[in-house]
C-alpha cells in the first residue's frame, strides 16, 4: 500500500489567528478515562492444565504469544538461586526438535518484542509474530515446553551460566548496583523466598550441576503451571485446535507450590550505611508492605505516587523545588505476589547535610502518613494512571501490551481481567482510605540504607572467571555435544506473510508557516505529538556545552503564568506527558495525551514553548540537578566511554564533537545565566525551525485546529540560530584509550570510525549488512561474544546516522580477565566480514525475510509510526519510504551488502575506548597491536558556586 500524500493549506482547514495562549479546556472526567480501558477475551483450559486466554484485535495481522510460568526466584530451594532465570536463558539455546538458538526461526518469521523475563514470582516468554508465523512459533513454544532437556547439554550450561554471570557483573559494576542485595537482606529474614536476589549469586550458579537444572525444570515448567495468551489477529475458534496440536500431548507435570512468604515485620529500624563510588549520596526508606492480592495494594499505590512518583508529588515539591535539598526524588510501591516493599528514596544535593535532607525526608513521609493525601493529589494520580493504560492498549505483545495485562492477572489472582479492577480501585480510592492505609504500613518500622561516595568495601562475587566446580568434568563449549535426537518432525512451513500497511502520511501548514506532518492511527484515543526544532546537541554554543540541556530542564519549571508546580498539576490532571529532549541534530518537545484533553494538553504545552519564565531561581536549581548529573555520569562506566569516544572519532574541530559531552561541561554549566538561555531559547527554539510531528485518532482537520488555536500565532524574536554541521571531522590515528576504573568486574568495549557515507543517500545495503555483522541478537559479534564465549551478556555495533556525519560503533560489555581476548575477537570479526567472510547465503536469506517480515510488528504502535516519520522527514525520504521499503529489500543482493559493508567500514581505522580496571586490563592490551594509552576517570567537579543554597 502506497501513502496517500496531501497538502492542505491554512485556509483549506480553516482556522483563525488565536490568542497567544488560548483558554484551557477542562480536563476529561477519570471514570471516562477508566471506562477506556478494556481488553476483551476468551479462554479455555487443555485437559493437561495448560490455561489459554485470547484476545481479538484486528488492527493489523500480527499476534502476540505470551507464556507465563509459575515460576521464579521465589521457588529456588536453598543453594540453587538464580536457577529460574539460568533457565530463562537456558530455554533460549534451543530445544529437541527445534535446535539451535530459539530466535533463528523467530528470525526467519519477522518476530518482534520477543525477549523472556523472570520476576520473584514468575518467567515469562513472549513474542509478537505475523499471523502467517503463529504455527511455527506456537511450535517452538511447545517444544521448549515439553521437549526441552535432551537439548540441555553440560556445553549449553556452561556457556549461559557465563552469559548469566556476565549479566550479573554488567548490573553489579554500575553506580549503587549493590544496593538491592542489601535492602532485600534488611527487608526479608533468613529463609524468606524473597529474600534472595532473582540473578542469584555467583557461588549457587558456579554449583549448578547438569542434573540439578533437569530437576528444577521437571519439577516446575509443566502445562498445568503456565499461561498461555495469544493476542492479536486471532479468535478463540482459531486458536483451540492449534493449540491442542501443539501443547495438548505435553503431559502434566508436579503442582507448582506457592512457598510461604508472610509481610515480614521488623522489630526496630534496620540502619545500615553502604560506600559505593557514586556522585551524590542516596537515601533510601523501604517498609515491608503486603502483596498485589490484597486490597491495600491500590492506595499504597496511591500513596507511593503522592510521595515520589507524580511530577508534582510532595518530595520533589519540599525537597528539590522549594528547599533544595536533594537534586532527584523517586518512590514506587513494588508489589510481588505475596509481599512487596514500599520504597522511597532521595539523592542528596551536593553540598547539603545528608542529616539534614533525611531529616526532612522523614518529615515529609510522616506528614501523608498523618493526614493523608488530598482529593486532588488523589484524582491526579488516577488520571495519569488511566492515562498511562490507554496508551498501553496499543501493543498486543512486548513488556507491557495487552497480553501481559491478561496473562499477570491470570496468574497471580485467577482473573485475566484483574487489571481493570486494579484500575477501578485506583480510581475508587478516597484520601482517608490511603492514610489509614498508609498509617497502617509506614508508621512500622522500616529498612533504611545510606549510600554514600567511596570506595566500595571488598566485593569479591564477581571477580575474575567462574571457578571449577570440584569434581566437574571439564567445561564443554555449546557445540560439542549436540542436542537429543528430535521426535515431532519438521517445524511447520509459514504461510505467506503480507505486506505493510503503513498510514497514510498527511502535510498541512499552520497559519504562521509551521509544518504539521500528520497520520491518523485510531488503535486508542491517544494524541502523540512532537514539536521538532532544527537544533540538537550541534546547536549547543562553543565554551558553553549544556546551554540546550539546562534551557530544557528549566523549559517547562514555569512560564509567565505558571509556577513549576501548577505546570506539573496540569499535566497530571490532562493525564498528559511533556518532555523535552535532543538528538545530535534536533530538539524536540514531545506530547501524549487522551484525545479527548488534546486541546488542554495542547495548551499547556505552547505555554511551556512560547512564554518560558526562565525564573533565576528555577535556573540555579535546575543548574545544580544539572551538575549533580553530570558528576553521575563520570561514575558511570558505559557513560564514561560515550564521553570519551566522539572526541577521537571526530576531532575536536567537528561539530559532533560536542557528543563528549554529555550533559554538559561542568564548569560551562556552573557560569550559565538566565541570559543565556533566553538567548538559546529564542535563537532555536522558534516557530521558522519547527516542524510539528502527529499520530492521533481525530482527524487532521480537527488537530490542526487545536494546534492552530495555540501555535499559529507564533513569532520569532531576533535572529534564528545557524548550524555548523558542515565538515564532521575525521577519524584521530588509531588506538586504544583504557580509561582507569579501579576494581571493575567488568570492561565496557567501545570502538568507531567516522564512515565515508553520506546522510541523506541511500543507506538500506550498509544497515543491511550490518543485520549480520552487529546489528540484532543474532549478529556475528553477539553470538561470538555472548553465545559462544559467554563472555559477556550482549554485544553489537551499528551505524549512527546523523544530519552531517555516519559514524559506526561497536560496543561490549566484558568479563574483566578477557577483555583483552574480547577486544581481538572483535578486531577480527570487523575485518573478516569486510575482507573474506562476507555475507552467507543462509545470512542473507534470513536477514532479508527477518527485515521483511517484521515490519508489521515493527509499526504497530503510534510512538514507531511517528518516530519512522521525523526520520523520513530529517534524512529527505519520501513520506512513501516505509510502504515500498519491503520490495527494496526484496531487491539487494549478497554482493550489495558485502560492497555496502567494505565500502563503509575500515576496522583499520577504528579508534577504542576501554573502561575497567587498569591494573588488570592494561597487560591484556599489550599484544593487541596498537598503542594503548591509559588515562584516569576522574569524577566531574561540581563548583562551589553552584551548590549553595
Amino acid at each position: 500500500m502506497r501513502f496517500s500524500v496531501a497538502v492542505l493549506s491554512g485556509a483549506a482547514l480553516c482556522a483563525l489567528a488565536a490568542p497567544a495562549i488560548a483558554q484551557r479546556a477542562d480536563p476529561a472526567p477519570v471514570a471516562e478515562l477508566v471506562r477506556q480501558v478494556n481488553i476483551p477475551y476468551e479462554e479455555f483450559t487443555l485437559p493437561n492444565g495448560l490455561r489459554v486466554i485470547t484476545h481479538t484485535d484486528r488492527k493489523a495481522p500480527i499476534v502476540a504469544v505470551s507464556v507465563w510460568y509459575d515460576v521464579g526466584s521465589k521457588h529456588e530451594p536453598d543453594g540453587r538461586t538464580g536457577f529460574a532465570h539460568l533457565f530463562e536463558h537456558l530455554m533460549f539455546n534451543g530445544s529437541e526438535n527445534a535446535p539451535g538458538e530459539f530466535f533463528t526461526p523467530l528470525r526467519e518469521i519477522g518476530a518482534t518484542d520477543f525477549n523472556g523475563t523472570t520476576s520473584n514470582d514468575r518467567t515469562n516468554y513472549f513474542e509478537t509474530v505475523p499471523k502467517a508465523g503463529l504455527e511455527r512459533t506456537l511450535f517452538l513454544e511447545s517444544d521448549r515446553m515439553g521437549y526441552l532437556l535432551g537439548a540441555v547439554t553440560q556445553g549449553v550450561l556452561d556457556e549461559q551460566r557465563g552469559v548469566v554471570q556476565n549479566e550479573k557483573r554488567q548490573g553489579d559494576n554500575q553506580p549503587y548496583g549493590l544496593t538491592w542485595y542489601s535492602i532485600n537482606e534488611g527487608l526479608f529474614p533468613e529463609g524468606h523466598p524473597y529474600r534472595h536476589s532473582v540473578i542469584g549469586s555467583m557461588a549457587d550458579l558456579d554449583a549448578a550441576s547438569l542434573a540439578d537444572v533437569k530437576t528444577f525444570f521437571r519439577s516446575h515448567y509443566g502445562p498445568n503451571n503456565a499461561v498461555l495468551v495469544l493476542a492479536g489477529d486471532i479468535d478463540a475458534a482459531e486458536a483451540r485446535p492449534l493449540v491442542e496440536k501443539y501443547f495438548g500431548s505435553i503431559p502434566k507435570g508436579p503442582e507448582t507450590i506457592e512457598p510461604r512468604a508472610p509481610v515480614p515485620v521488623l522489630s526496630a529500624p534496620v540502619v545500615e550505611t553502604m560506600k559505593d563510588r557514586v556522585a551524590t549520596t542516596r537515601i533510601y526508606r523501604v517498609w515491608p508492605v503486603p502483596g498485589l492480592r490484597d486490597p491495600d495494594m491500590a492506595p499504597l499505590d496511591v500513596a507511593a505516587s503522592v510521595l515520589g512518583g507524580l511530577s508534582s508529588s510532595r518530595l520533589q515539591n519540599v525537597l528539590v523545588r522549594q528547599e533544595r535539598l536533594a537534586v532527584g526524588v523517586n518512590a514506587y510501591n513494588s508489589s510481588l505476589a505475596q509481599a512487596g516493599m514500599f520504597l522511597v528514596s532521595i539523592d542528596v544535593r551536593p553540598g547539603v547535610d545528608p542529616a539534614l535532607a533525611a531529616k526532612r525526608l522523614d518529615e515529609v513521609i510522616a506528614e501523608l502518613v498523618a493526614k493523608g493525601p488530598t482529593a486532588d493529589e488523589v484524582q491526579r494520580v488516577a488520571t495519569t494512571a488511566a492515562s498511562s493504560r490507554i496508551s498501553g492498549l496499543e501493543s498486543v505483545g512486548g513488556f507491557g501490551g495487552k497480553a501481559v495485562a491478561l496473562a499477570s492477572g491470570a496468574l497471580y489472582n485467577d482473573d485475566p481481567g484483574q487489571y481493570k479492577k486494579d484500575l477501578a480501585a485506583l480510581a475508587a480510592a478516597t484520601p482517608e482510605q490511603v492514610r489509614a492505609v498508609t498509617a497502617k504500613w509506614l508508621s512500622r518500622p522500616s529498612y533504611q540504607l545510606t549510600v554514600v561516595p567511596g570506595e566500595r568495601d571488598a566485593y569479591v562475587e564477581a571477580q575474575g572467571a567462574p571457578q571449577a566446580v570440584p569434581g566437574a568434568t571439564a567445561p564443554a563449549t555449546a557445540s560439542s555435544e549436540g542436542p537429543a535426537k528430535g521426535t515431532r518432525g519438521a517445524m511447520p512451513p509459514v504461510g505467506e506473510i503480507g505486506s505493510l500497511k503503513f498510514p497514510a502520511v498527511q502535510r498541512a501548514t499552520l497559519s504562521n508557516g509551521i509544518e504539521l506532518v500528520y497520520a491518523q492511527v485510531s488503535a486508542v484515543p491517544v494524541t502523540q505529538a512532537v514539536l521538532s526544532f532544527d537544533a540538537g546537541i550541534v546547536a549547543d554554543p562553543v565554551g558553553k556545552l549544556g546551554t540546550q540541556g539546562l534551557t530544557l530542564s528549566v523549559l517547562d519549571e514555569g512560564t509567565a503564568s505558571l509556577d513549576s508546580v501548577e505546570i506539573a498539576e496540569t499535566k497530571e490532571r490532562f493525564g498528559a506527558g511533556i518532555s523535552a529532549g535532543s538528538s545530535a541534530d534536533r530538539t524536540y518537545l514531545s506530547l501524549s495525551t487522551p484525545s479527548a484533553n488534546l486541546d488542554g494538553s495542547a495548551a499547556l504545552l505552547a505555554d511551556i514553548v512560547r512564554n518560558p519564565a526562565f525564573a533565576p531561581a528555577e535556573v540555579e536549581r535546575l543548574k545544580a540537578q544539572q551538575l549533580a548529573r553530570i558528576a553521575a555520569e563520570a561514575t558511570e562506566p558505559q557513560a564514561i566511554a560515550q564521553r570519551t569516544l566522539p572526541g577521537l572519532i571526530y576531532g575536536e574541530a567537528s561539530p559532533y564533537a560536542k557528543l563528549a559531552a554529555g550533559s554538559g561541561d561542568p564548569e560551562a554549566v556552573a557560569a550559565l545565566t538566565r541570559a543565556d538561555l533566553v538567548a538559546f531559547q529564542q535563537a532555536w527554539l522558534r516557530p521558522e525551525k519547527a516542524k510539528i510531528f502527529v499520530v492521533s485518532d481525530r482527524p487532521i482537520a480537527e488537530v490542526r485546529g487545536v494546534l492552530d488555536r495555540h501555535f499559529g500565532d507564533w513569532k520569532g524574536e531576533g535572529a534564528p540560530g545557524a548550524k555548523p554541521i558542515a565538515g564532521a571531522g575525521q577519524t584521530v590515528s588509531p588506538r586504544i584509550v583504557l580509561v582507569d576504573r579501579p576494581n571493575s568486574p567488568q570492561s565496557i568495549i567501545v570502538g568507531g570510525e567516522l564512515t565515508p557515507l553520506k546522510p541523506r543517500d541511500e543507506l538500506l545495503p550498509a544497515l543491511t549488512a550490518n543485520e549480520v555483522l552487529g546489528g540484532n541478537f543474532l549478529s556475528r559479534i553477539n553470538m561470538d561474544l555472548r553465545e559462544e564465549k559467554g563472555w559477556s551478556y550482549g554485544a553489537g555495533g551499528g551505524f549512527r546516522r546523523y544530519e552531517g556525519a555516519v559514524p559506526y560503533q561497536v560496543s561490549a560489555p566484558v568479563q574483566a580477565d578477557k577483555t583483552g581476548e574480547a577486544l581481538a575477537s572483535l578486531r577480527r570479526e570487523l575485518g573478516e566480514f569486510t575482507s573474506t567472510a562476507g555475507v552467507t547465503p543462509t545470512e542473507f536469506d534470513q536477514t532479508i525475510d527477518g527485515k521483511t517480515n517484521e515490519l508489521a510488528g515493527n509499526f504497530e504502535t503510534s510512538d514507531a509510526i511517528l518516530a519512522a516519520m521525523q526520520q523520513n522527514d530529517l534524512f529527505g525520504r519520501p513520506d512513501d519510504y516505509y510502504a515500498t521499503i519491503a520490495q527494496k529489500y526484496r531487491g539487494l543482493t549478497r554482493e550489495q551488502l558485502d560492497a555496502a559493508a567494505r565500502a563503509a567500514i575500515d576496522p583499520a581505522e577504528f579508534v577504542w575506548v576501554v573502561v575497567g580496571d587498569a591494573k588488570t586490563v592494561r597487560p591484556q592490551l599489550d599484544s593487541i597491536g596498537l598503542p594503548v594509552e591509559v588515562v584516569t576517570a576522574t569524577p566531574a567537579p561540581t563548583p562551589a558556586a553552584a551548590v549553595g543554597q
